[in-house]
């Protein structure tokens, strides 16, 4: 049985670089560059305090560029403290977005688009650090094989929603688009079917092509 993705824990990212709160300003510029990351989880006692990233550095480059009121300015208080700070304490954002690693795929997409973040700290139940999870992350469950995809909603949805002999139902899938078609008893289940396709780890689309089961011709989509 393909072993579906279903929560943070299965798609994360285990080896994690981390920095200090006394981590210098150059030691995280190097640590960005070295590990190609935009953002590294602070810890204290071994729990996130914050996450310090590559917008979080940039402030010191245009205070660098422009002096003085031209950037001051313009700017609120929280990004002149960057710009002035020189450690990770001083520059990370706080208190850090997190996600638990038991949490849904889509809880950890939410709280991403919610707060702006390419990237979640993901912790225990006592807030200790686990693993990181990106945008790419959460989409490798898109890289998932049609026939895997396929065998799944043969299994546990078309199987219990539309048994046979009073349904006979097709399923297809093509680059992540599920396609059922045939003939099936009862069209009212169709919505009921979209939705249980649609939380199938993988699935891009889904549509129908159903007939009643007396005969009549009859398509439909979701």
């Amino acid at each position: 049985m393909y072993a579906t993705p279903r929560s943070v824990g299965d798609v994360m990212t285990r080896t994690v670089a981390v920095v200090g709160p006394e981590t210098s300003f150059k030691e995280i510029a190097r640590l960005l560059r070295d590990r190609q990351v935009g953002s590294l989880p602070v810890l204290v006692g071994g729990k996130v305090a914050g996450v310090v990233s590559e917008s979080d550095l940039l402030p010191k480059e245009e205070l660098r560029d422009a002096p003085g009121e031209a950037y001051t300015g313009r700017r609120s208080p929280a990004d002149l403290a960057k710009a002035e700070g020189a450690t990770a304490a001083e520059l990370m954002s706080a208190p850090a977005v997190t996600v638990p690693s038991g949490a849904p795929l889509a809880e950890a997409a939410r709280r991403m688009a919610r707060s702006g973040v390419r990237m979640l700290p993901v912790v225990d139940e006592r807030g200790a650090l686990e693993g990181v999870v990106s945008r790419a992350d959460l989409l490798k469950v898109f890289l998932r094989d049609d026939r895997d995809i396929e065998r799944e909603v043969r299994r546990d949805i078309v199987a219990w929603i539309f048994p046979p002999p009073d349904s006979m139902i097709h399923v297809e899938v093509r680059d992540g688009v599920v396609t059922l078609t045939g003939a099936l008893r009862d069209t009212a289940l169709v919505p009921v079917a979209a939705r249980l396709v649609r939380a199938v780890e993988g699935v891009v689309d889904v549509e129908f092509d159903l007939a009643p089961a007396s005969g009549r011709t009859e398509g439909a989509r979701s």
